[in-house]
């Protein structure tokens, strides 16, 4: 199987309205970096790839036969309250406190400017989420 670069097995697409000003808030709060777009005929995004690290989301505007959508998304950051800082500061919506996980995350959340929920964490420690039993 080939992928291109940047792209996981699974990829989330969202659907937004002014998905022009979204992808300019993707960059500004989240630190998000536009890696390609191509338009629609109106002008307005077909498919805007932004990139997160090793990851990518697309954005789409809006057409009846896909509508908007919402969606919530784990974001791994090098220092979460700064990055709770920045988003805010861009128009985010604070939704939860930085604070210390028992799941060795500090973390915390924010609702951006189109209703999607995204927690912005940073790993305190190496040890997995989970431990497996043999």
């Amino acid at each position: 199987m080939h992928l291109p670069a940047g792209f996981s097995i699974v990829t989330p697409y969202i659907f937004v309205d002014e998905a022009e000003a979204y992808v300019a808030f993707l960059e500004r709060a989240l630190g998000g970096k536009e890696r390609g777009r191509s338009l629609r005929s109106d002008g307005k995004i077909a498919n805007a790839q932004i990139g997160f690290g090793t990851s990518t989301v697309m954005i789409s505007e809006p057409q009846a036969e896909f509508p908007a959508s919402r969606a919530a998304f784990y974001l791994y950051v090098e220092d979460a309250d700064r990055a709770m800082r920045q988003a805010v500061a861009s128009g985010a919506e604070l939704i939860m406190d930085v604070a210390n996980m028992p799941y060795g995350d500090r973390q915390g959340g924010v609702r951006d400017i189109a209703g999607n929920i995204w927690w912005i964490s940073q790993r305190l420690t190496s040890e997995p989420y989970f431990k497996t039993s043999s």
